[in-house]
């Protein structure tokens, strides 16, 4: 016999509450959308926690290396997509975004990638025209970061503060004179009373550097697969040097290599000084120097003034202690050294500063001789060791392209893995350079550039640059260093209205260095002087076309003109050779570097 209970079920009591209370029952639509919005929630807090935890612990590196790989993959999808030969009057636009993209992924995340940008934008002559531009607006300089944060990097090297009752230095300017990416420079005076520069790394690059290497590998992997062209061979040589920069301790190490070599020239000891540096307050991070007083070569009205060039009272104050000093020589000298010093270092001592751009120059007085010049090297953080073989290579190759040697030119651009030694030729003079039979053998020129679109001509610049190289096992990697420090020099001499033939000069120390081979007989050095000899008389043309642009040069100044300097007619030239060569319109002054 079956009971039934006094109390309603469970379910009947639910039932009648909610109907009596007017609560709307549960429906299936509600429950999911209590479901996505608490996992939303917890998805977001769980973000902001590690986005907390990457820029507290990491120095944003992970989002960083996110944000470089979403803009790169955005960049490559853009070009599948509208690289087409139907839409070929749209690739100008596409060039410009992309440009953009890549400009403020560079500046947003800074440090290492500036650097990175440098090393690209060296070689961005080739590149489409908004590049150019973009690349050229890549300086190394940043805002200073809070003294706190410096603090904590020198208390951590040294274990006590900069100044203080038990400070490694008597005195320690907290405002930094100079910011650049990886470090910023604070003056301090030595117990000794001697001022020195205090170079502290900033303290995120530590924690960084290993992801934006990486992040770097990743994005020339894609590049290389995705397009074709090669891309990844020089990652691993880029990649040990910045690492090397990154160490402050290599650093001095290179600043006192430099100098001996310097003592050991006698046309450049005296003229040419490196800072001394002090191992005892250095350490990886932390880099102490002498401090040099006189103006940098950046600053052109400066140096216009120093040399004496520039009479004008008050027009462009000086530091105090050069107001009224006047120095002999003109620019002329300042240039004469600078050209001489980096071709010694690349065929002399096979010792090669990479970064010498014009805020790494300085120009004063001699302690010695306060009438005259000395020109003062900082930031000896990125070098490249050359050896003697390809050293020899390299003189040779400087050599027969003057000698008109395209036999010898061929080989050795051969041996290095490079299909075009008209174009290499080209990019190691900075002038054009021509081979016998080019034309006929590729079918080249300004009139069959000029019907082409910008597809076609963009397809044609790939094809070429694979064709340049061609085997990239063989490349010597130095030449990617290399070609940046002789553009660098020669926009240094252009932006000076190039006071001395740097083209000679160069080829001067080449061809030099060759009678100075070591382990050569008596019969090949007799043979390489007489080769020196000859050359140095096919050399008076160099001089010929030098003075008469100098004549060109003071003729338009005269007449109150537009002057043009001998760099700029070489500008001008190379300029029209990547045209008819390659169909590529460059900007003006990208190959100053």
């Amino acid at each position: 016999m079956l009971v039934r209970s006094p109390f309603p079920s469970p379910g009947t009591s639910r039932r009648i509450c909610r109907r009596h209370l007017f609560l709307p029952s549960p429906t299936p639509h509600r429950s999911r959308l209590f479901c996505y919005s608490r996992r939303t929630a917890l998805a977001v807090v769980g973000l902001g926690v590690l986005w907390f935890a990457d820029k507290q612990l990491n120095a944003s590196a992970v989002a960083r290396n996110i944000r470089t790989l979403c803009t790169c993959t955005l960049i490559t999808l853009d070009y599948k997509l509208n690289f087409q030969p139907e839409k070929a009057n749209q690739i100008p636009q596409l060039h410009e975004r992309v440009a953009d993209r890549l400009y403020n992924l560079l500046t947003s995340n800074g440090g290492l990638y500036i650097k990175l940008g440098q090393a690209i934008g060296a070689n961005a002559a080739l590149m489409p025209l908004p590049m150019q531009d973009r690349f050229s607006r890549l300086f190394d300089d940043a805002p200073q970061i809070p003294y706190s944060s410096i603090l904590s990097v020198f208390q951590s090297e040294f274990g006590r503060s900069p100044a203080g009752p038990d400070g490694v230095f008597a005195e320690f300017e907290e405002q930094a004179v100079a910011s650049a990416s990886i470090a910023q420079v604070h003056r301090a005076r030595l117990q000794s009373g001697e001022w020195v520069a205090v170079k502290i790394q900033k303290p995120d690059v530590s924690k960084q550097v290993e992801w934006d290497l990486g992040a770097f590998r990743i994005v020339m992997w894609m590049f290389e697969s995705w397009f074709d062209m090669p891309a990844c061979f020089a990652v691993d040589f880029i990649s040990r040097h910045l690492r090397e920069e990154l160490d402050f301790l290599q650093e001095a190490r290179n600043a006192i290599t430099t100098a001996k070599f310097i003592a050991t020239e006698p046309r450049l000891s005296g003229k040419v000084h490196i800072p001394k540096v002090f191992t005892e307050y250095s350490t990886r991070r932390v880099l102490t120097a002498e401090w040099v007083d006189g103006v940098r070569l950046s600053d052109r009205s400066g140096i216009r003034k120093l040399m004496g060039e520039d009479k004008r009272p008050g027009l462009h104050p000086l530091h105090p202690s050069l107001e009224g000093v006047q120095l002999r020589g003109g620019l002329r000298a300042i240039m004469q050294t600078m050209v001489e010093l980096f071709s010694a270092q690349m065929f002399s001592w096979g010792w090669v500063h990479c970064d010498p751009h014009p805020g790494n120059i300085i120009i004063r007085p001699h302690p010695q001789h306060r009438m005259y010049p000395q020109l003062v090297l900082l930031d000896h953080g990125l070098y490249v060791r050359v050896g003697d073989e390809f050293r020899r290579k390299y003189a040779e190759l400087w050599r027969a392209l003057f000698a008109t040697d395209w036999d010898t030119v061929e080989a050795i651009t051969t041996s290095w893995g490079i299909g075009s030694p008209d174009l290499f030729a080209s990019a190691t003079l900075m002038r054009p350079v021509s081979f016998r039979m080019r034309r006929d053998e590729d079918g080249s020129g300004d009139s069959e550039n000029g019907t082409m679109n910008q597809y076609e001509r963009s397809l044609q610049m790939k094809e070429r640059l694979k064709n340049f190289l061609y085997d990239t096992d063989k490349m010597p990697k130095e030449l990617i260093f290399l070609g940046r420090n002789m553009r660098i020099v020669q926009g240094n001499n252009q932006v000076l209205g190039s006071p001395v033939n740097r083209i000679k000069i160069t080829a001067y120390w080449a061809s030099r260095s060759l009678t100075t081979t070591t382990n050569l007989t008596f019969r090949k050095r007799m043979r390489e002087y007489w080769r020196y000899m000859s050359f140095r008389i096919i050399m008076f043309s160099i001089d010929l076309a030098f003075w008469a642009s100098k004549v060109r040069q003071w003729i338009r100044t005269l007449f109150g003109m537009a002057s043009e300097g001998f760099e700029d007619e070489l500008e001008r030239n190379m300029r029209g050779f990547a045209k008819s060569a390659f169909g590529v319109d460059v900007a003006p002054g990208v190959f100053s570097g």
